[in-house]
């Protein structure tokens, strides 16, 4: 699943660099028309507390950071970070008291996240550069995790939540928004290399989200759905892929939605080794 990583690297590299030079934006009007999961999440209060760059490199499905409930103090940490929105937002609701750490593995998304940093003046943030399966961080350094339509984009995603896992304190909490999968998706969505870059083929189904979830230690695990997607919404964003919307439609239309999804990590937990042993 290499190629996959790449593929990822690739695209929200290229998509970085054009955000810095002022030729796309994937969430304004202009997107909107094509990409139906990313466009419209953030309202126009929280628009106006981030540059212009950051909301404009959000490929994101939710907002996390919304919430979250997010609380003065706390240490926030956005897996997959992208532009940095999500952690600008995090960084404004834990205040000065708080921290908000954003990785990702792309290197033009990390240096675009520093320049809105620097527009934003916030002080309390850092970026890291790695990758969610293996995150940076000590164990039991974090209140709170959010991601943004990321962990889709893993090809282990049993070791991205026994990650989470590890570096949340107890008592911590996991808020964040994907996209789950409704019943059997065709194998021409999941073998697409290009979809898993926004999000959709790599899609876990509700049920195995929650399993996963459960296997790395958490529990109080809610998936709540926000929006279920209608063939209807994506036609131009599938035609534009190459697919046969007519063939298609019967057998995805309602099959993919965004949710957010909830966990605790147990106040009182075994040690990251103790619960959960990577490749059993």
């Amino acid at each position: 699943m290499s190629q996959v990583k790449q593929i990822v690297q690739q695209k929200y590299g290229q998509l970085a660099q054009r955000v810095s030079r002022g030729k796309e934006s994937c969430c304004g009007p202009a997107a909107s028309s094509v990409d139906p999961i990313s466009a419209n999440l953030y309202g126009e209060a929280e628009a106006s507390m981030v540059p212009e760059t950051a909301l404009a490199a959000s490929l994101g499905c939710g907002n996390p950071t919304a919430l979250a409930e997010l609380k003065p103090g706390e240490v926030v940490l956005d897996l997959g970070s992208g532009g940095g929105i999500d952690v600008l937002l995090s960084a404004k609701r834990v205040g000065p008291t708080g921290k908000a750490y954003g990785l990702d593995m792309t290197e033009e998304m990390l240096a675009l996240a520093e320049e809105n940093k620097a527009k934003s003046g916030l002080t309390n943030v850092e970026f890291l550069r790695g990758e969610i399966e293996n995150i940076p961080l000590p164990d039991h350094s974090v209140d709170v995790i959010i991601s943004n339509c990321v962990i889709n984009l893993s090809a282990d995603k049993d070791r991205v939540f026994a990650e989470a896992f590890r570096v949340l304190k107890p008592g911590g909490r996991f808020a964040v928004s994907d996209i789950v999968t409704r019943g059997e998706v065709p194998a021409a969505i999941r073998h697409s290399l290009e979809l898993w870059v926004g999000c959709v083929a790599g899609a876990l189904d509700e049920s195995d989200y929650r399993a996963k979830l459960a296997r790395a230690g958490f529990t109080q695990i809610q998936v709540e759905l926000t929006r279920i997607y209608r063939v209807e919404d994506a036609r131009e964003f599938l035609e534009s892929q190459g697919f046969d919307l007519e063939a298609l439609a019967p057998e995805v239309d309602g099959k993919f939605a965004s949710a957010l999804i909830r966990a605790l990590k147990p106040a009182s937990s075994p040690s990251p080794g103790e619960r959960f042993t990577l490749g059993e």
